[in-house]
């Protein structure tokens, strides 16, 4: 049973590192990416939502790259329900890639 658990906080161990190197990864391309983006205007900024919009474009269009097009699968690929992922191809201005 020992051996279990050892492994299991290996694989924690693992993880937890590989999360830090992404999180610092994004956060360096981010403080770039904002820093193209930024104005200084009085209006209130939309940098927020821009963003978030477009990493999550992003992030769907790559899903549906590697399912070859099967909203299904792609949804499955991000987590979410197919409804929620179709519902979210029309607010984000993504094509159904089958038409």
């Amino acid at each position: 049973m020992k051996l279990r658990n050892s492994k299991v906080i290996t694989q924690r161990r693992s993880a937890s590192a590989t999360d830090g190197v992404v999180e610092e990864v994004i956060a360096q391309k981010l403080a770039d990416i904002t820093t193209i983006l930024h104005t200084s205007n009085v209006e209130k900024s939309r940098l927020h939502d821009y963003i978030l919009s477009t990493v999550e474009r992003s992030l769907f269009k790559i899903a549906l790259k590697r399912s070859n097009n099967v909203k299904g699968t792609a949804a499955a690929y991000l987590g979410i329900n197919r409804n929620t992922f179709q519902k979210k191809m029309v607010k984000l201005g993504i094509d159904d890639p089958k038409g």
